[in-house]
């Protein structure tokens, strides 16, 4: 388990952790929820919710990290009464000590963020009526999977810290977990993360990104 992780305020007022052995951040400093309630939610959740309308939502995030992403999907889930069934994976997951000490209950007026990181790894906990959550402490070279999802967040460190991660053979392997017409949203929006995304096989769309940030990336299996 990593513990040299540190929390640090973002300028939106939301919290973000920083891995002290990459010495890189969670999120963007520029502001943690605008990061995460655009590229994830609104790029991403929401169009699934449209396109998917009449099925419950299976959906694999690539890194659990400070559980902001989930937290987020919970509390839409929640509202527009859609049930989500949300694989997540990490292999370092975040020391509870840490994840208690995160503001994302008080920002969101919600009280969902300890019950996310206190249930436990590697089984599927129904946290909600509408909301399922299964983590997986495994790296994404090791994950299997039965589901097929309809939507993934892909929220892994950058291609410098884990370039492994987005490799075309990493997309490729995503684009076989998702259903025709399925959606991978993720913050990088570099040319060889795009290239990599079109060998694979999916449709690239650029889109604008949070504050401080001109384009981050939506991908689309047709």
């Amino acid at each position: 388990m990593n513990t040299a992780i540190r929390v640090i305020m973002t300028a939106d007022g939301s919290h973000t952790l920083v891995n002290g052995d990459l010495e890189k951040s969670y999120h963007s400093v520029y502001g943690a929820w605008q990061e995460s309630q655009r590229v994830y939610i609104e790029l991403g959740l929401f169009p699934a919710f449209d396109r998917f309308a009449a099925e419950p939502i299976y959906l694999f995030e690539m890194g659990f990290g400070s559980g902001l992403n989930a937290l987020l999907t919970l509390r839409e889930a929640e509202q527009l009464q859609r049930p989500v069934h949300y694989v997540s994976i990490d292999t370092e997951p975040v020391p509870l000590a840490e994840a208690r000490r995160l503001n994302y209950d008080q920002l969101l007026a919600t009280t969902q963020l300890a019950a996310l990181h206190e249930a436990p790894w590697n089984e599927a906990v129904a946290i909600t009526p509408f909301f399922t959550l299964e983590k997986r402490q495994v790296s994404l070279q090791e994950f299997d999977t039965e589901h097929q999802f309809q939507l993934i967040y892909f929220d892994a460190f950058s291609p410098t810290s884990q370039p492994e991660l987005w490799e075309v053979d990493m997309f490729s392997k995503l684009a076989g977990f998702l259903l025709p017409g399925g959606l991978l949203t993720t913050y990088c929006s570099k040319s060889i993360v795009q290239r990599a995304m079109r060998a694979a096989g999916l449709t690239v769309e650029k889109h604008s990104g949070p504050r401080h940030k001109r384009d981050v990336l939506r991908a689309v299996k047709n």
